[in-house]
C-alpha cells in the first residue's frame, strides 16, 4: 500500500504549537525548490537552510545556485527568521560515491546514492545542531522519487536521533507554486538536475573525463 506523505506531515504540523516553533533543518538543492517549502513550511518551523550539494557541476554552476539561495532567503519575508548553513562543495565524495553507477539513467540508482549522500550530511549537521526535524526539498521535483527519498530519510533518522519530516512537496500543487515563485522572486531555474551526468544526459553528450 503506497504511503501518502502529505497525509502524514499534515497531522504532524496539526500537533505544533505556534508559541513554541520547532527547529528544522531543510536540505535545499536550490532556490526555485526551496521557495515553496519555505514559505510552507516557515509557518510552523524555525528554518535552517543546509545548502548540501557536492554533485553539482561545473564549479560556476554551484556557485551560481547558492548565491540564489542566500539571496532567496534574505528577500523572503518568512514568519521566523530563516537561517543558512554552507556546507562543503565536497565533489571527490559524490563521484566516490557513485562510482560504478555513472552511466545509470537519470532517476535511477545513481540518483539514489546521491539522495543518500545529501541526506546522510544533512541529518548529520542536524544532530550537530540540535535540530528538532531534518527534510530535503527534493521531493518537490516531479523528477524524483519522494517514496525513496523518505525511506533514506526515516533510515537515517533512527540512525542520527533526529526526526524526519515525512513529505512529498509536489502535493498541493507545490512544484506549480515554486515555479510562481521563482518568477516573482526573479530566480534562476537550472535546466538539469545538477550533476555532471545528468547535463551529459540533457544535451546527448559525454561527462567529463568519459568516451563514447
Amino acid at each position: 500500500m503506497n504511503r501518502n506523505y502529505q497525509k502524514e506531515l499534515d497531522r504532524i504540523l496539526s500537533g505544533l504549537s505556534p508559541e513554541a516553533p520547532p527547529r528544522l533543518l531543510l536540505h535545499s538543492c536550490c532556490a526555485p525548490c526551496s521557495s515553496y517549502v519555505i514559505e510552507y513550511l516557515s509557518k510552523y518551523f524555525r528554518i535552517t537552510v543546509f545548502y548540501y550539494n557536492p554533485n553539482l557541476y561545473p564549479d560556476e554552476e554551484y556557485e551560481k545556485r547558492v548565491n540564489e539561495q542566500m539571496r532567496f532567503i534574505e528577500a523572503f519575508p518568512a514568519k521566523y527568521p530563516v537561517d543558512f548553513i554552507r556546507g562543503a562543495f565536497e565533489k571527490e565524495r559524490f563521484y566516490e560515491a557513485v562510482k560504478g553507477y555513472e552511466a545509470e539513467p537519470e532517476g535511477g540508482r545513481r540518483c539514489f546514492l546521491c539522495y543518500r549522500l545529501r541526506l546522510t550530511e544533512t541529518a548529520r549537521v542536524a544532530k550537530e545542531a540540535g535540530a528538532d526535524y531534518f527534510t530535503t526539498t527534493l521531493s518537490i521535483s516531479p523528477l524524483k522519487n519522494a517514496a525513496k527519498l523518505n525511506e533514506i530519510g526515516e533510515e537515517l533518522a533512527g540512525e542520527y536521533g533526529v526526526t524526519y519530516l515525512q513529505s512529498d512537496f509536489k502535493k498541493k500543487n507545490g512544484y506549480h507554486r515554486s515555479v510562481e515563485l521563482s518568477k516573482e522572486y526573479g530566480l534562476y531555474r537550472q535546466d538539469y538536475c545538477g550533476c555532471a551526468f545528468s547535463r551529459q544526459e540533457r544535451e546527448g553528450q559525454c561527462a567529463p573525463g568519459e568516451s563514447r
